[in-house]
């Protein structure tokens, strides 16, 4: 026997059969759930909750009963170091980038639908530090434009169609929303525009093209066109002196490595040098928040260590949005985003996200297991829970055998039941279910003790029963490393 250690997880179990109303299906008794207040948890226990479907709501740490349920959620993991960005997470990107640099907040019709959020409330304590971006350019990654910067830009231009064509293949399982930008692709193909015969003959009223206006101009054409524009305007005039004199506005910042020839990471984005005179500036903090994670800050971690975060999203002095994440060993996992509504044109839900990709990456740059990025649950039986799919690559997790299944393999069997084993081979099972309910750590009256013990001292009626449960739920591993309370 011991004292509680203030380093172990400290959790108070409480069952849950009692239905109560879903939030995405409506139905007033279909939830089901099992639940456990968390008085505290270490990030390796809820590292380990977490692959094994639990999820947590403030210090309440719940897990679906996914095979009675009216509405399974499956957890969702994406793999950011391949992830890449869809033809719409460009655009929003872009939009972002244009609005800070020209503050053009136009709302076209037919914008990008926001993304649902799961609308929870959580306490904020006091900012710690500033995440900042500098950019560390080399006189090397400067040259004069030439005709090579020409080809370039067809070569992002074609690769962008590209990109299109295999975005429209992932569509087929679930289509993404619609989604509109300044710069609008055309799917039509053809010669260019100046080498198209004009036909001399007087169309009929209100038929034909009217000769006396210039013939239109191919979107391609014109996207290409304002491209090379740009690169000549923003090209330095001279090379001479030390980089720091350069102009650095059409250079990414260290974090982008992208090639001429290759399609743009979402870091070619969140990370580009905006110009001196831009409209807005976007600053962004994060700092530690009340939660059940007890913060840890190994040397071999990340700089920013493990725990609990708020990312706060500046603009001018003023909040607009604030995502909640876990940082823990194996992964980011996204609690939550609230954002203020005048800025919904902006698609915070998606940006943010398209944000904690990258910031995973980065943390893996220091923290090499830390690879993964959690989104929640995926709700495949409700159509607006199924957004989260769209960040490809990523996987679901099996809610019985509790290995990670890629979601093209998944979806096709959802379709035909809201509950599924992922798991094709049938003959697996959990191996990490409970072998030994005696070695079930238990904290009774300030003392730590395993149940064997426990069960002989405890008076009044058996609780095996909900110990078996609570030990089934959260694997031996963890039965044997968090304190069950007990009164």
């Amino acid at each position: 026997m011991a004292a509680a250690d203030r380093s172990s997880s400290i959790v108070e179990y409480f069952g849950g059969e009692a239905g109560y109303r879903c939030g995405y299906c409506k139905n007033v008794t279909g939830n089901l759930s099992h639940g456990m207040w968390a008085h505290s948890m270490t990030v390796q226990d809820y590292q380990d909750l977490i692959d094994r479907g639990w999820r947590r709501s403030g210090k309440y740490v719940y897990k679906p009963i996914m095979n009675q349920t009216c509405c399974p959620q499956y957890t969702i993991r994406c793999r950011p170091l391949h992830f890449q960005p869809s033809k719409s997470h460009k655009k929003v990107l872009k939009k972002m980038l244009k609005f800070l640099a020209k503050g053009d907040s136009s709302k076209v019709a037919g914008d990008v639908t926001e993304e649902p959020m799961d609308s929870h409330r959580e306490d904020a304590v006091a900012c710690s530090f500033v995440l900042k971006n500098d950019s560390d350019i080399s006189q090397s990654e400067l040259k004069p434009l030439s005709v090579e910067e020409t080809e370039r830009v067809e070569t992002e231009d074609n690769n962008e169609e590209e990109e299109m064509k295999k975005g429209v293949t992932m569509k087929k399982v679930e289509s993404e929303p619609p989604q509109t930008c300044v710069d609008k692709d055309s799917t039509g193909s053809g010669e260019r525009s100046d080498s198209a015969k004009l036909v001399h003959t007087t169309p009929k009223p209100g038929k034909g093209a009217d000769l006396s206006k210039p013939p239109c101009r191919k979107a391609k054409d014109i996207r290409k066109e304002r491209k090379l524009h740009k690169l000549l305007q923003n090209q330095p005039h001279t090379l001479e002196g030390s980089p720091s004199q350069v102009e650095p506005q059409i250079l990414l910042s260290q974090n982008s490595k992208s090639k001429a020839n290759q399609p743009k990471s979402i870091e070619d984005f969140i990370f580009a040098s905006l110009p001196d005179d831009a409209t807005h500036q976007l600053e962004f903090t994060r700092f530690l928040c009340d939660s059940p994670l007890e913060a840890e800050n190994p040397p071999s971690g990340p700089d920013c260590g493990y725990g609990s975060f708020h990312q706060q999203y500046w603009l001018e002095g003023k909040i607009i949005a604030v995502g909640v994440i876990d940082v823990l060993p194996y992964c980011v996992s996204s609690v939550y985003l609230y954002y203020d509504p005048d800025y919904t044109f902006l698609s915070l839900g998606v940006y943010s996200a398209l944000r904690e990709i990258a910031f995973t990456r980065q943390l893996h740059e220091k923290a090499s297991e830390l690879c993964y990025y959690y989104m929640g649950f995926y709700i495949h039986s409700c159509p607006k829970m199924r957004y989260k799919g769209q960040y490809r690559p990523s996987d679901l997790l099996c809610p019985e055998t509790y290995v990670w299944v890629p979601i093209e393999q998944c979806l096709p069997t959802l379709e035909h039941s809201k509950y599924c084993r992922f798991n094709q081979d049938l003959k697996a099972v959990d191996e990490g279910c409970i072998k030994e309910l005696g070695r079930v750590r238990v904290l009774h009256k300030r003392t730590v003790m395993p149940y064997s013990m426990y069960k002989k001292r405890r008076k009044g009626p058996s609780d095996e029963a909900s110990v078996q449960q609570y030990a089934s739920l959260v694997g031996q591993t963890c039965s044997e490393r968090m304190l069950l309370f007990r009164s």
